[in-house]
Protein backbone atom coordinates (compact mmCIF):
# COMPACT_ATOMS: atom_id res chain seq x y z
CA UNK A 1 0.00 0.00 0.00
CA UNK A 2 1.57 3.29 -1.05
CA UNK A 3 0.84 6.84 -0.11
CA UNK A 4 -2.56 8.22 0.08
CA UNK A 5 -4.59 4.63 -0.23
CA UNK A 6 -2.68 4.19 -3.70
CA UNK A 7 -2.22 0.38 -4.11
CA UNK A 8 0.08 -1.17 -7.16
CA UNK A 9 0.22 -4.71 -8.21
CA UNK A 10 2.51 -5.97 -10.42
CA UNK A 11 5.57 -5.49 -12.25
CA UNK A 12 7.87 -2.77 -13.99
CA UNK A 13 8.04 -3.16 -17.90
CA UNK A 14 11.00 -2.76 -20.21
CA UNK A 15 9.17 -1.34 -22.72
CA UNK A 16 10.44 1.11 -26.00
CA UNK A 17 10.74 4.45 -25.10
CA UNK A 18 7.84 6.11 -26.36
CA UNK A 19 8.39 8.48 -29.14
CA UNK A 20 4.49 10.41 -28.35
CA UNK A 21 2.30 9.65 -25.44
CA UNK A 22 -1.25 10.35 -27.29
CA UNK A 23 -3.86 11.23 -24.54
CA UNK A 24 -7.76 10.12 -25.41
CA UNK A 25 -10.31 11.62 -22.52
CA UNK A 26 -13.26 9.60 -21.22
CA UNK A 27 -17.46 9.93 -22.25
CA UNK A 28 -18.10 13.68 -22.71
CA UNK A 29 -14.79 14.90 -21.29
CA UNK A 30 -12.13 16.63 -23.91
CA UNK A 31 -8.12 17.21 -24.22
CA UNK A 32 -7.58 19.60 -21.32
CA UNK A 33 -8.62 16.87 -18.49
CA UNK A 34 -6.69 14.19 -20.49
CA UNK A 35 -3.93 16.90 -21.05
CA UNK A 36 -4.20 18.00 -16.72
CA UNK A 37 -3.86 13.77 -16.54
CA UNK A 38 -1.41 12.64 -18.38
CA UNK A 39 0.44 15.95 -19.76
CA UNK A 40 3.10 17.04 -16.87
CA UNK A 41 3.99 13.03 -16.19
CA UNK A 42 5.21 13.33 -20.16
CA UNK A 43 6.76 16.18 -20.06
CA UNK A 44 8.86 15.20 -16.77
CA UNK A 45 9.92 12.38 -18.95
CA UNK A 46 10.71 14.16 -22.34
CA UNK A 47 8.15 12.72 -23.87
CA UNK A 48 6.15 14.14 -26.81
CA UNK A 49 2.68 14.15 -26.00
CA UNK A 50 -0.76 14.64 -28.05
CA UNK A 51 -4.06 14.82 -25.81
CA UNK A 52 -7.31 14.33 -28.19
CA UNK A 53 -10.09 16.40 -28.56
CA UNK A 54 -12.98 14.13 -28.92
CA UNK A 55 -14.94 14.65 -32.67
CA UNK A 56 -18.44 14.65 -30.69
CA UNK A 57 -19.55 13.50 -34.41
CA UNK A 58 -17.36 10.53 -34.72
CA UNK A 59 -15.74 9.99 -31.30
CA UNK A 60 -14.19 6.69 -31.82
CA UNK A 61 -13.22 7.41 -35.00
CA UNK A 62 -11.33 10.83 -34.28
CA UNK A 63 -9.51 8.73 -31.17
CA UNK A 64 -8.32 5.87 -33.69
CA UNK A 65 -7.07 8.72 -36.20
CA UNK A 66 -5.20 10.59 -33.85
CA UNK A 67 -3.60 7.15 -32.63
CA UNK A 68 -2.55 6.16 -36.27
CA UNK A 69 -1.27 9.96 -37.28
CA UNK A 70 0.83 9.24 -34.05
CA UNK A 71 1.83 6.03 -35.10
CA UNK A 72 3.86 6.90 -37.60
CA UNK A 73 6.60 8.83 -35.61
CA UNK A 74 7.56 6.15 -33.87
CA UNK A 75 6.35 3.20 -30.95
CA UNK A 76 3.36 4.94 -28.88
CA UNK A 77 2.20 5.33 -25.52
CA UNK A 78 -1.44 5.01 -25.83
CA UNK A 79 -3.23 6.64 -22.82
CA UNK A 80 -6.80 6.15 -22.06
CA UNK A 81 -9.36 7.29 -19.44
CA UNK A 82 -12.85 5.22 -19.53
CA UNK A 83 -13.82 4.82 -23.48
CA UNK A 84 -10.70 6.29 -24.54
CA UNK A 85 -9.10 3.13 -22.65
CA UNK A 86 -11.46 0.78 -24.57
CA UNK A 87 -10.50 2.19 -27.81
CA UNK A 88 -6.59 2.66 -26.68
CA UNK A 89 -6.48 -1.10 -25.90
CA UNK A 90 -8.65 -2.36 -29.38
CA UNK A 91 -6.39 -0.43 -31.23
CA UNK A 92 -3.28 -2.16 -29.77
CA UNK A 93 -4.58 -5.42 -30.40
CA UNK A 94 -4.97 -4.32 -33.97
CA UNK A 95 -1.65 -3.23 -34.16
CA UNK A 96 2.08 -4.49 -34.77
CA UNK A 97 3.16 -4.82 -30.92
CA UNK A 98 6.71 -3.82 -31.92
CA UNK A 99 4.86 0.09 -32.57
CA UNK A 100 3.61 0.32 -28.99
CA UNK A 101 5.07 1.31 -26.28
CA UNK A 102 1.85 -0.04 -23.97
CA UNK A 103 -1.66 0.97 -22.96
CA UNK A 104 -2.45 2.95 -20.38
CA UNK A 105 -6.60 2.51 -18.96
CA UNK A 106 -7.36 4.26 -16.56
CA UNK A 107 -11.03 3.51 -15.09
CA UNK A 108 -12.54 1.08 -17.69
CA UNK A 109 -16.21 0.56 -17.22
CA UNK A 110 -17.06 -3.03 -18.81
CA UNK A 111 -15.66 -6.03 -20.29
CA UNK A 112 -17.69 -7.51 -23.84
CA UNK A 113 -20.59 -6.54 -25.86
CA UNK A 114 -23.38 -6.78 -23.60
CA UNK A 115 -23.37 -3.65 -21.79
CA UNK A 116 -27.14 -4.05 -20.36
CA UNK A 117 -25.79 -3.77 -16.81
CA UNK A 118 -23.16 -1.92 -17.75
CA UNK A 119 -23.37 1.80 -15.53
CA UNK A 120 -21.76 4.00 -17.75
CA UNK A 121 -23.71 3.01 -21.00
CA UNK A 122 -26.45 3.71 -18.62
CA UNK A 123 -25.32 7.13 -17.31
CA UNK A 124 -24.11 8.40 -21.29
CA UNK A 125 -27.75 7.25 -22.41
CA UNK A 126 -30.04 8.86 -19.32
CA UNK A 127 -27.50 12.36 -20.15
CA UNK A 128 -28.16 12.04 -24.01
CA UNK A 129 -31.95 11.72 -23.24
CA UNK A 130 -32.09 14.92 -20.41
CA UNK A 131 -30.15 16.82 -22.99
CA UNK A 132 -32.66 16.27 -25.89
CA UNK A 133 -35.58 16.86 -23.64
CA UNK A 134 -33.86 19.53 -21.85
CA UNK A 135 -30.75 21.24 -23.58
CA UNK A 136 -27.68 22.17 -21.90
CA UNK A 137 -28.05 24.29 -19.30
CA UNK A 138 -31.11 22.66 -17.03
CA UNK A 139 -28.69 19.50 -17.03
CA UNK A 140 -25.75 21.27 -16.25
CA UNK A 141 -26.74 22.23 -12.89
CA UNK A 142 -28.52 19.31 -11.94
CA UNK A 143 -25.33 17.49 -12.87
CA UNK A 144 -23.63 20.07 -10.66
CA UNK A 145 -25.92 19.21 -7.78
CA UNK A 146 -25.02 15.85 -7.68
CA UNK A 147 -21.21 15.74 -8.60
CA UNK A 148 -17.84 16.53 -6.86
CA UNK A 149 -16.67 19.72 -7.19
CA UNK A 150 -13.72 18.36 -9.53
CA UNK A 151 -15.90 16.52 -11.82
CA UNK A 152 -18.57 19.10 -11.77
CA UNK A 153 -16.39 21.38 -13.18
CA UNK A 154 -14.41 19.44 -15.68
CA UNK A 155 -17.72 18.03 -17.20
CA UNK A 156 -19.03 21.88 -16.86
CA UNK A 157 -16.08 22.98 -19.54
CA UNK A 158 -16.31 19.87 -21.78
CA UNK A 159 -19.91 19.36 -22.40
CA UNK A 160 -20.09 23.27 -23.50
CA UNK A 161 -17.12 22.96 -25.27
CA UNK A 162 -19.44 19.98 -27.35
CA UNK A 163 -22.42 21.43 -27.59
CA UNK A 164 -24.69 20.87 -29.88
CA UNK A 165 -23.22 17.97 -30.59
CA UNK A 166 -22.80 16.43 -26.73
CA UNK A 167 -25.97 13.94 -27.03
CA UNK A 168 -24.89 12.66 -30.19
CA UNK A 169 -21.56 11.90 -28.67
CA UNK A 170 -23.13 10.45 -25.60
CA UNK A 171 -25.40 8.12 -27.45
CA UNK A 172 -21.97 7.08 -29.67
CA UNK A 173 -20.91 5.84 -25.83
CA UNK A 174 -23.67 4.41 -24.76
CA UNK A 175 -24.12 2.30 -28.16
CA UNK A 176 -20.15 1.05 -27.91
CA UNK A 177 -19.59 -2.63 -27.40
CA UNK A 178 -16.73 -2.81 -24.81
CA UNK A 179 -13.38 -4.88 -25.22
CA UNK A 180 -14.23 -9.13 -25.16
CA UNK A 181 -11.78 -10.76 -22.61
CA UNK A 182 -10.60 -13.06 -25.47
CA UNK A 183 -9.40 -9.45 -26.83
CA UNK A 184 -7.75 -9.14 -23.63
CA UNK A 185 -6.17 -11.98 -23.21
CA UNK A 186 -4.40 -11.79 -26.54
CA UNK A 187 -2.95 -8.20 -25.89
CA UNK A 188 0.52 -8.63 -26.81
CA UNK A 189 1.63 -5.10 -25.30
CA UNK A 190 2.29 -3.64 -21.72
CA UNK A 191 -1.03 -2.82 -20.13
CA UNK A 192 -1.06 -0.46 -17.03
CA UNK A 193 -4.76 -0.51 -15.21
CA UNK A 194 -5.81 2.36 -13.02
CA UNK A 195 -8.95 1.36 -11.30
CA UNK A 196 -10.33 3.87 -8.70
CA UNK A 197 -12.09 1.69 -5.65
CA UNK A 198 -14.82 4.13 -5.09
CA UNK A 199 -16.40 4.70 -8.54
CA UNK A 200 -19.34 2.93 -8.95
CA UNK A 201 -19.82 3.94 -12.67
CA UNK A 202 -16.50 2.22 -13.32
CA UNK A 203 -16.39 -0.68 -11.49
CA UNK A 204 -13.12 -1.57 -9.98
CA UNK A 205 -14.03 -5.58 -10.58
CA UNK A 206 -13.39 -4.16 -14.00
CA UNK A 207 -10.29 -3.15 -13.72
CA UNK A 208 -9.41 -6.50 -11.67
CA UNK A 209 -10.61 -8.34 -14.11
CA UNK A 210 -9.05 -6.47 -16.99
CA UNK A 211 -5.70 -7.00 -15.31
CA UNK A 212 -5.99 -10.40 -15.10
CA UNK A 213 -6.89 -11.31 -18.33
CA UNK A 214 -4.35 -9.10 -20.01
CA UNK A 215 -1.02 -11.25 -19.62
CA UNK A 216 1.39 -8.11 -19.27
CA UNK A 217 -0.65 -6.21 -16.97
CA UNK A 218 -0.08 -3.95 -13.94
CA UNK A 219 -2.47 -2.98 -11.91
CA UNK A 220 -3.18 0.35 -9.61
CA UNK A 221 -6.17 1.04 -7.26
CA UNK A 222 -6.56 4.69 -5.85
CA UNK A 223 -10.12 6.33 -4.60
CA UNK A 224 -11.71 9.39 -6.56
CA UNK A 225 -10.85 11.79 -4.12
CA UNK A 226 -6.86 11.18 -4.90
CA UNK A 227 -7.78 11.39 -8.69
CA UNK A 228 -9.97 14.48 -8.18
CA UNK A 229 -7.04 16.42 -6.13
CA UNK A 230 -4.45 15.34 -8.03
CA UNK A 231 -5.35 13.94 -12.30
CA UNK A 232 -1.68 13.93 -12.96
CA UNK A 233 -1.58 10.91 -10.47
CA UNK A 234 -2.62 9.00 -13.40
CA UNK A 235 0.48 9.90 -15.39
CA UNK A 236 3.10 9.21 -13.02
CA UNK A 237 1.28 5.71 -12.12
CA UNK A 238 1.08 4.88 -15.88
CA UNK A 239 4.95 5.67 -16.57
CA UNK A 240 6.37 4.59 -13.46
CA UNK A 241 5.33 1.08 -15.28
CA UNK A 242 5.84 1.98 -18.93
CA UNK A 243 7.90 3.92 -21.19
Amino acid sequence: MGTGGTATLGPVFATPRPAVVVALPGTGSDAYFARRAFGPASAAAGLDFVAVDPDPDAVIESYRTALDDAAARGPVLAAGISLGAAVAVEWAADRDPAGISGVVAALPAWTGPDTAQCPATHSAAATAAQLRADGLEPVLARMRASSPGWLADALTRSWRSQWPGLPGALEEAAQYKWPEAALLESLDVPLAVIAAADDPVHPVTVGREWARLAPRSVLTELTLDEFGADPGILGRLALSHLG
